[in-house]
């Protein structure tokens, strides 16, 4: 639109203009590039939290039942243990709804501080409860009322980090920046179960019962602070207040248009979120049924965490390049097929290969697959209900299968004595999901907003 004029220096307007308008792309793309990392970091870490918890929670379940909820049957102590942490889940309806609005309304980030000092509140009163033998039924109390603060706030944490992750990413990288969602979760995996085998292999099974399992909840404990700084920091991607809608008209919307959105949503997450609660599980498992040491059961979890980082990367590129669906009805499926004969080799064979092989199959499956259930909720709700309609298919799916998993599994094997419980419940997860996954358009070249 300039006239080609030579200026003093030789160099005509209109290219001196291009190389101008050249620069400031590649600075604003820098910026943005430094921004969505940064974001990564800060989104992720209360998720990880989470995740670090339920590990830390799962690893310790039977001895938290000694201390806490004390039964004349050692399975009876962890059914009431792992019943406790099924309660959290009840809550996280309600969290998905208030916290998921009050992202779409207030923003992002004041929600993500929210859910991350209730977290502190949950963790701490966890590891510094009295056990039953000092206050009586007091204890238990306690226990529960700190499950039910922690999924208050675990079903508003979801909603508010995905969908600024999906906000914050460049274009064509959003499932990339998203599973990061389920590398965190692989990486507390990780650091749980590292902890736990240090834990375990420094201190003897009197000292463990007495205080050690306490370690592992004081550190995560002591991550929060550094997670409230850097959320304090981060930028805002969310809808202006004036420009959400009221609460009824959410609600409304939710109920109508988004109705089918969320129904599949649900589907989609419930596979994973069982098999990661199944492969939570295993500790437990191996230390009851299948008789291993404690150092051994524990270290299976490193190994689940440390691949389901790898895969979810994996996913999330392949998401990026070949689509949403596609990656994640493969993996699904297999894990559908393969749920069953695993069991049966972990239980046929006692050794080391198998109690580290058979998870890692799950894990893998698992991590591929939910990096792309991650990206395609975010991206099929409008940004002004983005927040709420993932934190209510996150909360929905969580409480009635994931906080379920480890009561029925347990309740299951101890009512039919068939070791192979656990694949059951993975193989009706997957066909659940499958079903969402196959009705569920993709989004991978859809604009996000």
């Amino acid at each position: 639109p300039f006239p080609s004029i030579r200026c003093a220096g030789g160099e005509s307007n209109d290219n001196r203009i291009r190389r101008q308008t050249v620069a400031v792309r590649h600075e604003i793309a820098g910026s943005k590039q430094e921004t969505s990392r940064g974001a990564v970091i800060a989104a992720v870490i209360g998720n990880a939290l989470e995740f670090y918890d339920f590990t830390v929670y799962a690893f310790f379940a039977a001895i938290i039942g000694r201390q806490f909820f004390p039964s004349d049957h050692p399975l009876g102590a962890l059914l009431l243990s792992v019943a406790a942490f099924g309660v959290g889940f009840l809550a996280r309806p309600l969290g998905g709804i208030v916290i998921g609005r009050y992202a779409d309304r207030a923003g992002r980030k004041p929600a993500m501080l929210l859910t991350l000092a209730l977290m502190a509140i949950g963790m701490a009163i966890i590891a510094l409860a009295p056990p039953y033998a000092s206050i009586g039924l007091a204890a238990p109390t306690l226990i529960v009322l700190a499950r039910l603060i922690q999924g208050f706030a675990w079903g508003g944490e979801a909603g508010p980090t995905t969908s600024y992750l999906v906000e914050s990413a460049p274009e064509g990288q959003r499932a990339r920046y998203a599973s990061w969602q389920v590398v965190s979760q692989g990486l507390a995996v990780l650091v749980a179960g590292t902890i736990g085998v240090l834990a375990s292999a420094s201190l003897s099974a009197e000292s463990m019962d007495a205080w050690g399992w306490r370690i592992p909840f004081a550190l995560g404990l002591a991550v929060i602070p550094v997670g409230l700084i850097l959320r304090r920091n981060m930028h805002e991607t969310g809808a202006p207040a004036d420009t959400a809608p009221t609460f009824a008209v959410a609600t409304a919307s939710m109920q109508g248009r988004y109705l089918k959105c969320v129904t599949l949503a649900t589907l989609i997450i419930i596979p994973s979120t069982v098999t990661v609660y199944v492969n939570n599980y295993m500790t437990s498992y191996a230390l009851t049924l299948l008789h291993f040491p404690m150092t051994m059961s524990i270290a299976v979890t490193m190994m689940v965490g440390a691949c389901m980082v790898v895969a979810a990367l994996a996913g999330g590129i392949l998401a990026d390049r070949f689509g949403r669906k596609v990656v994640m009805i493969v993996p699904c499926t297999l894990l559908m097929l393969v749920a069953y004969p695993a069991f049966v080799v972990l239980n046929s064979w006692h050794s080391l290969t198998t109690l580290f092989a058979v998870p890692a199959v799950l894990a893998l499956l698992t991590g591929s697959h939910a990096a792309a259930v991650i990206t395609i909720i975010p991206e099929t709700f409008p940004k002004t209900l983005r927040s709420t309609g993932l934190s209510i298919s996150y909360a929905i799916a969580a409480t009635i299968f994931g906080g379920s998993t480890q009561f029925v599994v347990t309740w299951l094997l101890r009512v039919t004595g068939n070791p192979l419980s656990p694949a059951f419940y993975i193989i009706g997860a997957c066909a659940l999901g499958l079903l969402g996954m196959t009705l569920l358009r993709e989004t991978r070249d859809t604009t996000l907003d």
